[in-house]
């Protein structure tokens, strides 16, 4: 895609540069049955609200059109509280394309937060998702909490959360994933998984996420693996800093994970789980495991854990700086952050097999 095309992809509705190209006689693109989670993209909703079009590609079907037209196999979104007539036709459209959809939600807080929750599970599965991707704590455990305590009570509160949520998923039969969202190390997360103890809620496998709590990615994926009720595939590369070390968000097969072994391991355990492209267009994140900020809710962490840490990070560092997305041209941006998740569903289809 061009910069003129980008322009008006921006500017005109999601597809338009797609549709264009397509009404130029190009190629469709061979299609993988991994799929794209929204989170993928985060520099054009953005760039869409500057330019009078807010919504183009968060909006579900627009969404599903584009990624079908890249080939995926699915979609992972929030699709929020819709009436019947807008999820059947999400819902058909998804099925005439072959194509799968994941909801995403909020856990409800308290129990008056619990009507709401149901109807976004009941739109959901009216719109053909069986899963619906949550969180079970806000941001980053080393940037978001300054104490143990103040961790453990979010741990809590996330625990009441599931516990407000399992019934309306069981009633509904709607698997929730529960992403490694940075927070919980899988002994703890695994803990809780078991005192809901329920086939309705499960993991939503990051298969990066959880290097910036020190844990080993092949490890965690053997882990949650049994759990799995959906997946994020996602590559890192990684550098050391003084504080610590940067961790990047990379197109699969640039960084260092072995996706390979993490796609057996997860369709062994899970043969029917779904895997949905996760990159993030942005600057390095900075993992300050060195300081004494990060380890305020990180205490009783290994210092063995630490140690594997740097040392993998050592052993396998990108021999490049990373690219400084914040400082790029905006089309510039918009064109990395379209051919990050082009180039990783290529890889998905082409080396993983998926």
């Amino acid at each position: 895609m061009n910069r003129r095309e980008m322009l008006v992809s921006v500017g005109g509705g999601v597809s338009a540069a797609l549709l264009t190209a397509a009404a130029r006689g190009a190629p469709a693109p061979k299609t993988t049955a991994v799929g794209v989670c929204i989170h993928s993209y985060m520099i054009r909703p953005k760039v869409e609200r500057l330019r009078g079009n807010a919504g183009a590609i968060t909006d579900p079907p627009a969404f599903l059109e584009h990624c079908h037209r890249l080939g995926a196999g699915g979609i992972q979104i929030g699709i929020g509280v819709r009436d019947e007539s807008y999820t059947a036709r999400l819902r058909k459209r998804a099925e005439a394309y072959g194509m799968y959809v994941e909801g995403t939600a909020g856990l409800p807080r308290e129990e008056k937060d619990v009507a709401r929750f149901e109807a976004t599970v009941r739109t959901a599965k009216a719109a053909g998702a069986s899963v619906v991707r949550t969180v079970m704590m806000p941001g980053r455990r080393y940037e978001q909490f300054d104490s143990a305590d103040a961790f453990r009570q979010a741990v809590e509160r996330g625990r009441k959360s599931l516990e407000l949520a399992e019934p309306v998923a069981a009633r509904h039969k709607v698997h929730l994933a529960i992403e490694n969202h940075k927070d919980q190390r899988a002994g703890e997360r695994l803990a809780v998984l078991r005192h809901i103890s329920s086939e309705y809620v499960g993991m939503c496998v990051d298969t990066a996420n959880s290097i910036v709590l020190l844990e080993d990615p092949m490890e965690v994926v053997r882990a949650y693996a049994p759990w799995a009720r959906a997946v994020h595939l996602k590559d890192q590369r990684f550098r050391e800093c003084e504080d610590g070390f940067l961790a990047a968000d990379v197109p699969l097969g640039d960084g260092v994970l072995d996706l390979a072994e993490m796609v057996r391991v997860l369709r062994e355990a899970r043969p029917q789980v779904r895997f949905s492209i996760e990159i993030h267009t942005r600057d390095a994140l900075k993992v300050p495991c060195l300081t004494p900020t990060y380890w305020a809710a990180m205490a009783d962490v290994p210092a063995r854990d630490l140690a594997r840490a740097l040392q993998m990070v050592r052993a396998k560092a990108s021999p490049e700086p990373f690219v400084q997305v914040s400082g790029m041209p905006l089309e510039k941006q918009l064109e990395l952050e379209e051919a990050n998740v082009r180039r990783s569903l290529a890889f998905a289809r082409d080396r993983l097999g998926l």
